[in-house]
């Protein structure tokens, strides 16, 4: 049995992936995650004995419970191409340090991150270096690999860097990241199969102004705006800010019933234009049907562009796992071949 802590837990979408990948052999001991309404979201999908911990900062190194493997999806805005990429010069982006002083006390076996992709190249590609640097100087052999989802089974085009580290006493000499396993899913694969509410549909009003928004990038050489997406080709990355959900508009006829049920300028747009519902936000991060949506869609959307892929993190899981599992075996070898001698 594997234990784990889940630091910056968001909705848990590390731990699912991990979960799925270890099965019965892991235990999450710890959880961390500062947003109130994804630690609501969170609790309601795992059943601990034990309650999500708020500010990390204020969690002393010492009052975590040991572990073996620590999971780690620190915020990524400071260090987004989409933010203002101040990196460690952010709050935000320092919080990859409470990791480094969690990881030092504690030495456990593996250390799994996640983060934008542009973590690599930010400024000159120092910061990166500062991270790997710190791991290394712990006692960690540190690999690392861009992977986009689109490539493990969800129509979402999301490139994320992952980081592994292994402690050097258990650290292979190479660790081979998953490779494309299904890049044939598309958003048809996991649009709603009935009708949805009217409320997802975009007012005329809105659209309209969505269209000179763009109209007005446009004419400026900026490739800005709102995107409607074919069914049979992927979403761009969902995020949880800006024109998030308008970037990844989609086309459904099927609503019978144009009757607004919430308050909007204008009527509801005959073209059929619809924003994607929080449940397939969350089939495009590869979240479970039975995973529980129990806050406002306002929280869903923020919750679903912050987490993570869960099929291409069970995929680097699944070769954590396969290492661990031969060095025990090679361990078990050993006291055999002592107990014959």
């Amino acid at each position: 049995m594997y234990r784990s802590i889940d630091l910056f837990a968001g909705i848990g979408g590390i731990r699912l992936g991990f979960e799925q990948a270890f099965m019965n052999d892991i235990k999450t001991v710890f959880a961390s995650e500062l947003d109130e309404r994804a630690a609501e979201t969170y609790t309601a999908n795992f059943k601990d004995d034990f309650d999500v911990v708020g500010d990390i900062t204020k969690v002393d190194e010492k009052d975590i419970p040991p572990h073996d493997i620590l999971l780690a999806g620190f915020p990524c805005q400071a260090f987004s191409l989409a933010g203002r990429k101040k990196g460690f010069d952010d709050a935000r982006g320092t919080l990859f340090f409470d990791v480094a002083r969690i990881v030092r006390h504690h030495k456990p076996k593996v250390v799994f991150c996640e983060n934008v992709k542009n973590l690599v190249n930010h400024d000159r590609g120092r910061t990166f270096r500062v991270i790997r640097t710190i791991l290394e100087d712990m006692g960690y052999r540190v690999f690392h690999q861009v992977l986009n989802s689109k490539d493990f089974g969800v129509p979402q085009n999301r490139e994320r860097i992952y980081v592994v580290a292994f402690r050097n006493d258990i650290a292979p000499q190479t660790f081979i990241f998953p490779e494309k396993m299904d890049d044939a899913k598309t958003i048809r694969d996991i649009v709603e199969k009935k009708e949805v509410s009217a409320k997802y549909y975009l007012s005329t009003a809105y659209l309209d102004s969505l269209k000179r928004h763009r109209a007005r990038h446009e004419a400026k050489g900026h490739g800005f705006g709102y995107e409607v997406r074919d069914l049979d080709s992927v979403a761009g990355a969902i995020v949880c800010g800006g024109m998030g959900r308008e970037r990844n508009l989609i086309v459904d006829e099927r609503l019978t019933d144009f009757t607004p049920v919430t308050h909007i300028k204008g009527e509801i747009n005959r073209e059929c234009i619809r924003r994607m519902t929080p449940r397939e936000w969350a089939r495009l991060q590869g979240f479970p049907d039975t995973f529980r949506l129990t806050v406002a869609d306002t929280h869903l959307y923020k919750q679903f562009g912050n987490s993570v892929t869960v099929p291409v993190i069970r995929a680097i899981a699944e070769r954590i796992r396969l290492h661990l599992e031969a060095l025990e075996a090679e361990e078990e070898n050993g006291r055999r071949a002592v107990g014959w001698r």
